[in-house]
């Protein structure tokens, strides 16, 4: 199998708020990347259009750091709901890169993941 993945994931788990139009749930985060995350999918969660704009929200661990982005539902299945970060704040995409870049390894590696997510927001058009 071929990885298509572009961005280096990191395993981190937190306590997170998943919510939409049609309602609020509690979930826990699994993994995260500068253009992803994944989070355990709450009991009460059922599918919806996969067009929603689905609103997460989590706490870096030992402080009252918050995180916010807005994403979209990519994949589910009975366990994970894998969400794909269309917008974050600027503050909250620092602190993001601050977590990714301390558990990626490398300012290599780091660079080169926000060249090319700086280059897929220029080709798709988005800010």
């Amino acid at each position: 199998m071929v990885e298509r993945r572009h961005f280096s994931r990191i395993l981190y788990q937190a306590p997170a708020t998943l919510n939409n139009a049609n309602g609020e749930w509690q979930a826990e985060v699994r993994d995260l990347s500068l253009q992803g995350i994944l989070l355990t999918k709450p009991e009460s969660w059922s599918p919806q259009d996969t067009d929603d704009k689905y609103f997460i929200s989590f706490c870096l661990h030992d402080s009252d750091i918050e995180l916010r982005m807005e994403t979209r539902l990519v994949h589910h299945d009975a366990a994970y709901l894998r969400m794909h970060i269309f917008h974050i704040d600027l503050e909250s995409a620092g602190h993001l890169r601050r977590l990714v870049e301390l558990n990626v390894g490398t300012d290599e590696l780091l660079h080169r993941e926000l060249e090319q997510l700086t280059d897929l927001h220029k080709h798709s058009g988005e800010s």
